[in-house]
């Protein structure tokens, strides 16, 4: 866990912010979900399932990581943030963006809302590709996680690029290919590009230290960066110029062999653990990755055979949605933030004292039986979700829908536990 921390990590009000406001898109995300659990039967170009999934991808997901990737990145490259001030900044432009584009997406307002919103984001998107870039020019430690931490921020930043000319073309059309088509680069970029090439970064840092794991082969990460990134620059390419599906198994396959190749080198991280019994943190990242396995087949069945009814695949779609969403990207979150976020506010109020007082430990600033409920509650609510989202019932989905609020409302009062904690010393 001392490897979380530096003399050269940035303040916990750059850090923080980030948790506590993914903890609240995260209870708004579950609570429209059940609002609108109806709309999880139909087509996924749908106002509340596009408010959701940007929920989902930029208020909750996104906004955890960048807290995160704050903190850990000084403890990659072994030199501190470019810019607090940015962070912050960025945070600020950040939050406002993902609130507006919510909004407007909701409420189906294509007009100054979400121009205002993408503009917003992309902003964000910009001062923190600066603040990555010139952290990384500084690091005297440049690896392989930081070739996918700056290759992830890039696509984020190309992913928010297309988002804002969709986001204007809806009132200026200039885009002379379909809407749809956009849609699904834009996507791909967002969930291959941004999501797993960043979690890939991060994971195979964080998860060997999490598990006491040395000496690891990292040329299947070398292999995986350069197979994730050629398969979905072809992939985006090729759908843009040419609109064509003849490629898609080989783009799939690509990926595929890229993901797979990570997650052989986590099974190896986890084969020469040192730290043999996983605490309820590990237990949801490993989770995570047994989701991912979801959206992998569906993306590998529907590029080799995509003549399937079109009603099934509008189900099928809905689905990979939200297993990469609620499944692997929100399990991982629900775990990793018990890995991550006490020990930072640990360290900020007890580092000092120790080895001179006998102080609390990181577990002791939240519920471990809140944490350990909240795993059985999420457990239980994705594949009744899912579930429901296959069969077009809309009660399923709703059952779903609440226990997935229930999981929500414990991690947020496990946030609000840890980020209150006031300063005790044991008896």
């Amino acid at each position: 866990m001392l490897g979380l921390k530096t003399q050269k990590s940035p303040s916990p009000s750059v850090v923080i912010p980030h948790y506590i406001s993914g903890a609240v898109f995260f209870i708004v995300l579950c609570f429209l979900i059940l609002l609108s659990s109806d709309a999880f039967i139909g087509h996924y170009f749908h106002p509340k399932l596009l408010a959701i999934t940007h929920l989902a991808a930029l208020g909750w997901g996104t906004m955890i990581i960048l807290g995160a990737l704050y903190q850990l990145l000084p403890v990659l490259l072994e030199t501190p943030l470019y810019s607090e001030n940015l962070a912050k900044i960025t945070f600020l432009a950040f939050t406002a963006g993902v609130i507006c584009l919510a909004w407007s997406f909701w409420n189906f307002y294509v007009g100054i809302p979400i121009q205002i919103a993408s503009i917003l984001l992309l902003t964000s998107f910009i001062m923190f590709f600066i603040n990555i870039i010139f952290t990384a020019r500084k690091s005297p430690n440049w690896k392989i996680d930081t070739d996918f931490i700056v290759t992830s921020s890039l696509w984020l930043l190309l992913t928010g690029l297309l988002g804002t000319l969709m986001a204007f073309n809806f009132s200026y059309p200039f885009l002379n290919k379909s809407h749809l088509l956009f849609l699904k680069i834009h996507a791909h970029m967002g969930i291959a590009g941004w999501f797993i090439m960043l979690i890939m970064g991060v994971g195979s840092k964080l998860i060997p230290m999490f598990l006491l794991s040395h000496n690891l082969n990292t040329k299947k990460l070398n292999c995986a960066y350069y197979l994730v990134n050629i398969g979905l620059t072809g992939l985006s390419l090729d759908l843009y110029i040419r609109e064509e599906k003849a490629l898609l198994p080989l783009y799939a396959l690509l990926i595929t062999t890229g993901i797979i190749l990570f997650l052989s080198f986590l099974r190896e991280a986890y084969k020469k653990r040192v730290r043999k019994q996983l605490d309820i943190g590990l237990k949801h990242s490993f989770t995570a990755f047994m989701f991912l396995f979801i959206p992998i087949i569906i993306g590998i069945i529907i590029s080799f055979n995509p003549s399937f009814n079109d009603v099934f695949l509008l189900q099928v779609y809905l689905v990979y949605g939200t297993s990469v969403f609620l499944g692997f990207i929100s399990s991982l979150i629900l775990g990793q933030t018990f890995k991550t976020l006490p020990f930072i506010v640990w360290v900020n109020k007890y580092s000092k004292y120790a080895g001179r007082k006998k102080t609390l430990l990181p577990k002791d600033l939240y519920s471990q039986k809140l944490v350990n409920l909240q795993y059985a509650v999420y457990l239980t609510a994705l594949p009744v979700l899912i579930a429901g989202i296959l069969l077009s019932i809309t009660m399923i989905i709703q059952t779903g829908a609440v226990l997935l609020l229930a999981a929500a409302v414990l991690y947020n009062i496990n946030i609000l536990k840890i980020v209150l904690h006031t300063f005790k010393t044991e008896n």
